[in-house]
């Protein structure tokens, strides 16, 4: 699940649209999640529908898509907020676009097969772990600290439209084109991300690349359990934060002169990585995020393989259906957002944690009962689609909010990482469990344990420190 900013608004927060940069950031935020949400179908679909996968072959697909984010995340992490954020992610839609046109070239003469699939999903994961970073990092770099709230609801509604109209695109493009031309329009997406990002002019650098920065430059970002894609990957549709800038050396020396003195160096890659997971594990509340979000990632992976199995094989619905089945997340995940702004405060952040959970992933223990591909079975789907959205993001927010509060702001950054890497790490073991699962058990009941899988985390939530949070957010951990 990925985990969106919340923070407490001023009376009167200037809005960033009036800065050019902004807006092409935006703008190509925008596509460049649509283009990830989309070949998020588009790519599973290609194996099931073209290329007949089984359901193993399904589970390792998503496995080596996912894989990214535990080998990269905290590599990101750290060395993104050490250097320019438009370049990094300018380079990850260039590689994206490139790695999805190779599909139907390959279609075209005839080199299809997995082998090639798996290549490009895994740099397609692999690239998305990079871009994701880099934007969650960069809205604090282009506006000012009053305008961050205004810049992330902005950045965050994008993520969530793209959550609904993506995985509706990708489903309608494979029953109305074919799948590889599907990716193809996926391509172009990351292509449109690739021109607008380009055009931003502002500097991107963080404080740690600059000579003579002499202050600490620090903001939140949005993300989910995808964004599984998260996915992060948040899911989400992956958890995420924006890394805080820092002071830094001049060029690459080791120190930089500032006033007549040296400065200390800045630190080094792992170092920095450290103190992030030092953070997370010493603290009971960062721990626990960290392995609530594990539990529900892990499940969640394997429950949507064998998802993406049931739908078009065991209730043989088109790929439009599939598209708009997926896509009702995005709906409940907006409404969900409206909720968190005034159910914490009302009830307890810790109550709406274990409540919303219990709700969200209990509904989805109806879905191996369903028969059938009529409007009734979709209408079912869609509904219990949008609760899970809606609960989803609530708890999204709400733990964001307990992570960015009790978290020092210097350290935003390497410990979104640090609890994208535990939550997100499972998530490819989680897929070729519901490979699995759904190949030696069937696809009822495989898609049956999964769902039962989802509990566990609201079980954990009512049994740890999140439980007790109440209206009010923990201070930071000094």
């Amino acid at each position: 699940m990925s985990r969106s900013s919340s923070a407490s608004p001023s009376s009167s927060p200037p809005a960033p649209w009036r800065k050019p940069d902004f807006r092409r950031l935006w703008f190509g935020q925008t596509f460049s999640q649509l283009g990830a949400h989309a070949s998020q179908v588009t790519l599973p679909l290609l194996a099931v529908v073209t290329l007949g996968a089984d359901a193993g072959q399904l589970g390792l697909l998503r496995a080596v898509e996912q894989a990214p984010i535990l080998l990269f995340s905290l590599i990101a992490g750290a060395w993104v907020d050490r250097g320019r954020t438009r370049e990094v992610m300018v380079l990850a839609d260039f590689g994206r676009a490139l790695a999805l046109a190779a599909i139907p070239l390959a279609h075209v003469i005839g080199g299809l097969g997995l082998p090639l699939l798996f290549v490009v999903a895994f740099l397609v994961g692999a690239l998305s772990v990079f871009f994701d970073v880099a934007c969650q990092a960069s809205l604090p770099r282009l506006v000012a600290r009053e305008e961050l709230v205004r810049g992330n609801s902005a950045l965050e509604g994008s993520r969530s439209a793209a959550q609904t109209g993506g995985p509706a695109l990708g489903g309608a493009l494979v029953s109305l084109l074919t799948a590889p031309a599907a990716n193809a329009v996926a391509a172009l997406l990351f292509a449109v991300s690739f021109v607008s990002i380009r055009r931003v002019r502002r500097d991107t650098e963080s404080g740690a690349g600059r000579a003579g920065d002499g202050t600490d430059r620090a903001g939140d970002g949005t993300g989910r359990a995808g964004d599984e894609t998260s996915r992060a990957g948040d899911g989400s549709d992956r958890p995420g934060g924006g890394p805080p800038g820092g002071r830094g050396a001049a060029g690459k020396g080791a120190c930089a002169v500032a006033g007549g003195r040296r400065e200390p160096a800045a630190p080094g890659l792992w170092p920095r990585v450290r103190e992030g997971l030092q953070l997370v594990h010493g603290d009971p509340l960062l721990r626990s995020v960290a392995v609530a979000t594990a539990l529900f990632q892990f499940s969640f992976a394997a429950l949507m393989t064998v998802l993406l199995l049931f739908l078009p094989r065991g209730l043989h619905l088109s790929g439009t259906a599939v598209g708009l089945v997926l896509a009702a997340v995005g709906p409940g995940a907006l409404a969900g957002s409206l909720l968190a702004a005034r159910l914490p405060g009302r009830w307890g952040y810790g109550r709406v944690l274990v409540g919303a959970a219990a709700v969200g992933d209990g509904v989805m223990l109806c879905v191996p009962a369903l028969r059938g591909s009529a409007g009734g079975t979709v209408a079912v789907l869609v509904s219990a689609n949008f609760l899970f959205g809606m609960c989803g993001q609530l708890v999204n927010v709400s733990m964001m909010a307990v992570r960015q509060a009790r978290t020092p702001v210097r350290l935003q950054g390497r410990v979104v990482a640090t609890i994208n890497v535990v939550g997100m790490g499972l998530t490819p073991l989680g897929s070729l469990l519901g490979g699995q699962l759904a190949q030696c058990w069937g696809l009822r009941t495989g898609l049956l344990v999964a769902a039962a899988a989802l509990t566990l985390s609201p079980v954990f939530m009512a049994l740890s420190p999140l439980r007790r949070v109440g209206r009010s957010l923990p201070t930071a951990r000094l």
